[in-house]
């Protein structure tokens, strides 16, 4: 069994709750002598840094959600001056003003470290040749990856998005044998090489899949597909990118770095739950300098998964993600909120308030998002004087908010069913893959 830091990855229970509370009681300190926003909330709670003993005391502490970063935008919740801060990464910003996370350069080699450890796991050393086609730039998904697979000293193609006949030209030509990238971009590309006739030229035998949904079915699929073993990889941006939780070579739950991350799964009621047992997962930073978070609610529903794996790594252990807890949507991986797209509804006069999104996937296994909306009786009374009028309006608003190419279907007002008055929101269609 191979391992990059068996120190850490190995680490008993006893030793490891003694590092996490050295850890959380540091963090502590510097999000209430250095963030506001954090200072404020520990004294509205009557507690303080040394309040904070040891792991067992974190319920003291507050909650953090993906408003209070919105709120503070961009660097009220950075930790250190911003001439610290080596880069930052932000989220698309679906719902108004991205979410903007902040980077020392010792995040930076911590964060390369745990992709490092990532890869390692699902067996890649410096004999593989690694084809990260996702987005680069602000997108924390390119340079979180890239940087790991430098780490592990493997040969970097850093094909970015798009132009899929000369992604697979490059595996053919440079010998690629590990990839990157959204599960439903894999399976267009699966389908890509087998119309080509040239799935027996490519030498993949690792495929690492995230910021998506996707099934266990879609993992037999990409796995037949390419001939490879396909692995979950989990992050977000908020506590540090891709990296936080990856599965190993067992595929039987994902690791989290614990050294790093606090993982709670809490109930309804902010309990945390037995082991199996479902609930939102929680995550506390323990190391990051920048911009650490305390308790963020991800809104992902999960199931820990405790009992020692038999890779022989001794980290607590997440089931896939089973759901949100909120009415997120990822749709190529951007998220979106039926609440979004109701706001953009409401403005404007020529459709009614009721809607519908649908799901789908496109010929080319990419996720398609199409609002179905109701017309008013007196639609065309305005400067919109036809249908495709009113559908380009339509989409033109809401691309403006989500970011995403968004299909727009006008219905005739009252045909969209309702069930208790309401609309049936979303109708997604992805899950049969």
């Amino acid at each position: 069994m191979r391992y990059w830091q068996p120190k850490y990855e190995t680490m008993k229970r006893e030793e490891l709750a003694q590092l996490q509370s050295k850890r959380l009681k540091k963090t502590a300190a510097s999000v209430y002598e250095n963030v506001a926003f954090y200072r404020d909330k520990f004294r509205q709670l009557g507690i303080g840094p040394d309040d904070i003993r040891s792991v067992e005391y974190i319920s003291k502490l507050p909650m953090t959600r993906k408003t209070d970063l919105r709120d503070n935008y961009p660097f009220g919740l950075f930790a250190v001056p911003k001439k610290d801060v080596i880069r930052i990464h932000a989220s698309s910003g679906t719902s108004g003003k991205p979410t903007v996370v902040g980077y020392t350069k010792n995040d930076i080699e911590n964060w390369s470290d745990l992709m490092a450890r990532n890869l390692t796991m699902v067996g890649l050393d410096n004999d593989d040749v690694f084809q990260n086609a996702v987005n680069y730039g602000l997108f924390t998904g390119g340079l979180g990856f890239h940087y790991g697979v430098e780490r592990i000293g493997a040969m970097t193609v850093p094909s970015g998005t798009g132009n899929t006949c000369r992604q697979l030209e490059m595996m053919m030509d440079f010998g690629v044998t590990a990839m990157h990238c959204t599960p439903s971009y894999a399976l267009y590309l699966a389908e890509t090489a087998r119309e080509m006739d040239i799935v027996d030229k490519l030498s993949l035998r690792v495929g690492c899949f995230g910021a998506e949904p996707w099934s266990s079915n879609t993992r037999k699929q990409l796995e037949n597909a390419l001939d490879i073993k396909a692995y979950d990889s989990y992050g977000l941006s908020e506590l540090m990118g891709p990296g936080v939780a990856f599965e190993c070579e067992e595929q039987d739950g994902l690791h989290i770095w614990s050294d790093h991350f606090f993982v709670e799964v809490l109930d309804e009621n902010g309990e945390q739950v037995a082991e199996g047992e479902k609930g939102e997962l929680v995550l506390t930073s323990l190391s990051k300098e920048a911009l650490p978070i305390i308790r963020y609610r991800t809104g992902d529903i999960t199931r820990l998964l405790e009992s020692e794996c038999s890779c022989g790594r001794t980290t607590p252990r997440i089931s896939r993600l089973l759901g949100r807890a909120d009415d997120m949507l990822i749709v190529r991986g951007i998220n979106v909120f039926p609440s979004q797209i109701e706001n953009v509804i409401v403005r404007i006069p020529e459709v009614t308030e009721h809607f519908q999104v649908i799901l789908d996937r496109n010929a080319k296994m990419l996720d398609e998002i199409t609002v179905k909306v109701e017309l008013e009786e007196n639609a065309f009374t305005g400067e919109l004087k036809d249908l495709a009028a009113v559908r380009r309006h339509v989409q033109n608003e809401l691309k403006s908010v989500l970011n995403i190419r968004t299909n727009v279907e006008l219905a005739e007002k009252g045909t969209i069913p309702r069930t208790e008055g309401k609309s049936k929101k979303v109708i997604d269609r992805r899950n049969a893959l």
